[in-house]
């Protein structure tokens, strides 16, 4: 009977260790297989792919649906002209200027070189989804307009031009195809294959090559937190220029007739807008 008993007890010691061996085992297992990973992560791929990297034979971007006719953000495209504290409507000139490009979204700063393979590849693709109404921008230099116009801000109201174009949402993702293998494979994607997380904004022209879109002249109740925020974003001046109007505007503002009772738009008809 004793002799049974200590045979038992070294039975279960075998089989504690066999349990504090295991893990041990698995670990060094997986060292090597963790030190021989050298695959493309997808921030890799579009950093390789927005800057034509020479390790690549060929990057392009992957359609996976379309949205039409969506609107840009809502931008102010000229001067701000005041008109506070009088009470009768003042006619007021603005230099109006925007200029519309080609964009890809898919993280902070993505931008895509020229001459790439992933540049004529967004070319192909926005060719693919213009009509007979309009063309797509599709490359990546700008396309606008200027014009200076004549219009009336309202009594005790600030004024000033607002724009959005109208564009084509294309969505899809990069595949990277790469010259040497990694990991036993040579191609890549960002984010994932057959996702739908790269947007390339495609702005629409018409057929005499003017930005699509909506104009509009917007006119703010001076006094008011948003002639306020307007007149801070434009620096102070009463007249700035349309360009520096543009850039200076740091704030988020409404869509068309979306302001609110403090703020008055008006439509502007397309043919105002002059050819380039």
């Amino acid at each position: 009977m004793t002799s049974t008993g200590r045979r038992g007890n070294h039975r279960s010691k075998k089989k504690r260790l066999a349990l504090i061996l295991a893990p041990v085992a698995a670990v060094a297992v997986a060292i090597p297989l963790m030190s021989n990973a050298g695959a493309a992560t997808p921030n890799e791929v579009a950093a390789d792919c927005s800057k034509g990297s020479p390790e690549l034979e060929n990057c392009e971007f992957v359609d996976v649906q379309v949205k039409r006719d969506s609107f840009g953000p809502n931008q102010r495209v000229s001067n701000v002209s005041k008109n506070c504290g009088i009470q009768t409507d003042q006619a007021k000139t603005f230099d109006v200027a925007t200029t519309v490009t080609r964009t890809v979204t898919m993280e902070d700063g993505f931008t895509v070189d020229g001459d790439t393979s992933l540049a004529g590849s967004l070319i192909s693709i926005g060719g693919k989804f213009s009509t007979s109404e309009f063309n797509l921008k599709t490359d990546a230099n700008g396309t606008g307009f200027s014009f200076s116009s004549n219009d009336d801000v309202y009594a005790d109201n600030i004024g000033f031009f607002m724009w959005s174009h109208k564009r084509t949402d294309v969505s899809g993702f990069l595949k990277a195809t790469y010259k040497e293998e990694q990991d036993g494979k040579k191609v890549f994607f960002s984010p994932s294959e057959g996702s739908a997380d790269v947007h390339v904004f495609y702005p629409q022209l018409l057929k005499n090559g003017t930005p699509n879109g909506r104009l509009w002249l917007r006119n703010v109740k001076c006094g008011t937190p948003e002639a306020d925020a307007i007149l801070k974003s434009a620096g102070g001046s009463t007249d700035s220029t349309a360009k520096s109007a543009q850039l200076r505007a740091d704030v988020e503002l409404p869509g068309f007739k979306q302001g609110g009772p403090n703020i008055t738009d008006v439509e502007i008809p397309e043919s105002v807008i002059p050819a380039p």
